[in-house]
């Protein structure tokens, strides 16, 4: 049948509308994207025209989804808050695709993930997901792999200018088969801190020169870090009038504490091998990994959560909490013992995270200056007697962009604009001053951060050395981090209140470990690249096979833990660190 002219006109009069509709809508999109590049979006590494020309692509990206409300979700810290605070909103004016960021718990986020994916219920189009579940999105292919998406489904779109490369930490999201899952969104490190302004007041030099025999400064291994901690909590014991202590820590027997040993504690002490951004085959968990496949955590399985190198550190832990750290530090969890050093009598803290950074800059706090500097340093951590040259030396938290499959493709596009825009060049740089949690190269060595390195503690000089790359998340060695993680809590804790030894904890946390792979091994979920355990031998098989085999994991307890303690001046070191950024190939 022959439509009638009316009825054509009709249709042409309302394409014409939708067509002026979306025109309208794409220039009420171009004039809020101009407002926020004048006022929010500085600095940025971008001219304002190529910032404009980037909002640009996502307004008209964006057209097929606008009046659609998507949900994404993230940890608390301060650059997600400003995410869902200021970037969600400006997002949401720029493009009409309406943004609820929820930001919780890191611990529920874990939890929601794990639903979604078991249930198949989309519960959050994006994810701003850490990278330390790099190896269980790898084994469960419930998780869009980047890669792929970016080059099929979802190349319409990805930014042209979101430049993968420049993100320093997508190693981390990288899975064995060398595609990735997941890009960085925020990082920040556990760094050693410091009183720059103690530990460079001639009288205190003198005293423990005399003392110990070498100077005053920089730990670069445990035992300077332990006679350092002895001096400042027994010998000195005042400075100004203020009762001080050489070390500060936590131990109350909570989720937190899991965190605090997952989070690299055992390579700092030399647990694992030798490998970046991950040790090989054995990581910093201790799990041994051969091809693929998890074989295995405790020493009988080759593995290296209960050998030597893992017990000293725990031992170290317990050590230092009870000898050097305040007396209600063993009580105390994560976040109730983050803001101790900002109160000023705290001489060093081994384990400090560079989150922690601008809550410690603030005026008026005891450890900054009245010109805003601070009195504090951060630098890189000591390392223990079992740790080799090539090993990582710490964690860096990467919580990073993450879709899962059984989001709808439309949802997950209009989600994938909006993870790509709070990452992008348009943006990321003033991000990075909010949160100080960098991703981009060229965030790092922009003049901005130059002028203002002064005011942040050796936070600015740290990312722009060789040594950044020695810090790592989680990686690919394990299987399933949430059920894995909330054993390491449990254990802990009972070597952290004294119920068990630190070898009898680690012992039962390389047995519970082991059976939870054993579990996925019988259940065959993971497929091809599940564990598979070694069949059990004796320690000594395994300490004669990594010898022969040229790895280092799991490695013999050594004679002498306490070598003598080796100090590097502050301002020395930094010097030695290159001027200027890499040359990108």
């Amino acid at each position: 049948m022959t439509p009638s002219r009316s009825r054509l006109a009709f249709l042409v009069s309302a394409s014409t509308l939708t067509l002026t509709l979306g025109a309208a809508a794409a220039l009420a999109g171009m004039d809020e994207a101009r407002r926020y590049v004048d006022t929010e979006f500085q600095p940025s590494t971008l001219a304002k025209d190529d910032q404009l020309k980037e909002m640009e692509w996502f307004v008209n990206a964006a057209k097929p989804f606008q009046g659609m409300e998507i949900n994404v979700v993230s940890e608390t810290i301060t650059t997600h808050e400003y995410e869902s605070k200021t970037l969600a909103k400006a997002f949401s004016e720029i493009t009409g695709i309406k943004v609820n960021h929820d930001v919780i718990q890191e611990g529920d986020v874990v939890e929601k993930i794990q639903t979604q994916m078991q249930s198949g219920k989309n519960i959050y189009d994006g994810w701003i997901n850490d990278s330390d579940l790099v190896g269980t999105h790898f084994r469960y292919g419930q998780t869009v792999v980047l890669t792929d998406w970016m080059s099929g489904e979802g190349k319409d779109v990805t930014l042209p200018t979101l430049d993968v490369e420049d993100f320093i930490g997508r190693s981390f999201g990288t899975a064995p088969d060398g595609k990735l899952y997941q890009l960085p969104d925020q990082q920040f490190a556990n760094l050693y801190w410091f009183r720059y302004d103690w530990f460079t007041r001639p009288d205190l030099k003198e005293k423990f020169k005399a003392k110990y025999g070498y100077d005053l400064g920089v730990p670069v291994n445990w035992s300077a870090y332990e006679d350092i901690a002895e001096f400042f909590t027994n010998d000195v014991k005042e400075v100004d009038g203020v009762r001080v202590y050489g070390h500060m820590d936590y131990g109350k027997k909570d989720p937190s504490l899991g965190w605090r040993f997952t989070d690299a504690w055992l390579s700092m002490a030399g647990n694992g091998d030798k490998g970046i951004p991950n040790g090989k085959p054995v990581d910093e968990w201790g799990i041994r990994m051969e091809g693929c496949r998890p074989v295995g955590s405790s020493v009988e399985r080759g593995g290296d959560t209960n050998g030597p190198a893992a017990v000293y550190s725990v031992a170290k832990y317990v050590e230092w909490l009870r000898k050097y750290a305040p007396p209600q530090a063993a009580g105390m969890t994560f976040s109730e013992s983050g803001p101790v050093p900002a109160q000023g009598n705290i001489a060093q803290q081994i384990f400090w995270y560079t989150a922690f950074t601008a809550d410690m800059v603030k005026p008026g706090l005891p450890v900054v200056n009245q010109d805003g500097t601070p009195k504090w340093r951060m630098a890189p951590s000591p390392h223990g007697p079992y740790w080799q040259e090539g090993m990582k030396l710490g964690y860096q938290d990467a919580g990073s962009l993450t879709l899962l499959k059984s989001t709808p493709l439309e949802r997950r596009k209009a989600a994938w604009l909006y993870l790509q825009f709070i990452v992008s060049k348009t943006v990321s740089l003033k991000k990075s001053h909010v949160g100080l949690t960098f991703i981009r190269e060229s965030d790092i060595w922009d003049k901005s951060f130059t002028e203002r390195a002064p005011k942040l503690g050796g936070l600015i000089e740290f990312y722009r050395s060789p040594a950044r790359v020695q810090w790592t998340p989680t990686g690919v060695n394990v299987p399933d981090y949430p059920k894995l993680a909330q054993l390491w809590w449990q254990n802990i804790g009972d070597a952290s209140s004294g119920a068990k030894t630190p070898q009898q904890a680690m012992d039962a946390l390389a047995a519970a470990q082991d059976s939870v792979m054993e579990r996925l091994e019988r259940a065959n979920v993971q497929g091809e690249c599940g564990p598979k355990l070694n069949k059990r031998e004796s320690a000594q098989f395994w300490f004669d096979k990594s010898k022969k085999d040229g790895n280092i994991a799991p490695q013999p307890k050594l004679s002498n833990e306490k070598p003598k303690g080796e100090t590097v001046d502050y301002d020395t070191l930094i010097k030695s660190w290159p001027a200027s950024p890499p040359k990108r190939s």
